[in-house]
């Protein structure tokens, strides 16, 4: 565990415990216990273990961000830094994420460690191949290295399609808000591409009630494909499901305005 921690790798795994030690496998599962129970140790997944510093130990664990990208590593599942997290990092300036969401290609189960909590947000792997690409990505620096973490177009895409896990359409309205005149308009016309209409016709009207008029028409041509009106919010459903048309019509952008949107300033 010393040797590691010189070596700035607060993180080790069952297989190289092994190695160096030389030991039985009954020998190091008692020796591990032995460090987890004077909470010098904490597992996410099985055989794969963090060596906890003194000022992790209230806590019970490291930021996520320190070791993510070698725990998808050894999990071999690429992954995305996304949501909440990401918008913060962009600083988007209401953003004190209470869980490190991150999006994945391949179902993986969330899991609490400590304070923590991690939640692992399914994308289609098509799609997810088609734009978690470096050149849309950014890197999350820590002592322990690199994380990769969604680029700000990115992440305005990612919490329109996932608005339920980024605090809703205000949720959502906030972050476009703090970093969509940051987004490049070009990018998120590429990247929008890969996204459902629906979503990007939400992002779209936040965009440019937000007054981030570039970036919104970047995103125009995403309703003049549309074929049908949209509710704003799907999770807002109307009292008399056959009476939708009791709410406002944004013609524009072929949605149906259920919820009000509002915003710190």
């Amino acid at each position: 565990m010393e040797d590691r921690l010189a070596q700035g790798h607060a993180y080790f795994l069952r297989e190289e415990a092994l190695a160096a030690l030389g030991s039985s496998p009954e020998t190091l599962n008692m020796a591990l216990m032995r460090q987890a129970k004077k909470n010098r140790l904490a597992s996410p997944r099985r055989g794969f273990y963090l060596i906890l510093r003194p000022e992790d130990r209230a806590i019970g664990a490291p930021d996520p961000a320190r070791w993510i990208d070698p725990l998808m590593k050894y999990l071999r599942v690429d992954y995305r830094i996304a949501l909440l997290r990401a918008a913060a990092f962009h600083g988007a300036s209401h953003q004190a994420a209470m869980v490190f969401q991150v999006i994945v290609p391949k179902q993986t189960r969330s899991f609490e460690i400590g304070r923590h909590r991690l939640e692992f947000v399914y994308q289609n792997p098509s799609a997810f191949g088609k734009v978690n690409r470096p050149d849309w990505l950014n890197s999350l620096k820590s002592a322990a290295g690199f994380a990769k973490v969604a680029g700000i177009e990115l992440t305005l895409l990612d919490c329109a399609r996932y608005f339920h896990k980024a605090g809703g359409i205000n949720g959502v309205a906030q972050i476009v808000k703090d970093l969509g005149g940051q987004a490049r308009s070009d990018k998120l016309a590429k990247l929008a591409a890969h996204y459902e209409n629906s979503s990007m016709r939400r992002l779209g009207y936040l965009l440019e009630r937000m007054r981030h008029v570039r970036q919104a028409n970047a995103l125009r041509s995403f309703a003049k494909k549309a074929k049908a009106t949209v509710l704003l919010d799907p999770s807002v459903k109307p009292l008399i499901e056959e009476l939708p048309g009791l709410h406002e019509k944004e013609s524009q952008w072929r949605l149906i305005l259920n919820e009000s949107v509002e915003v710190d300033f």
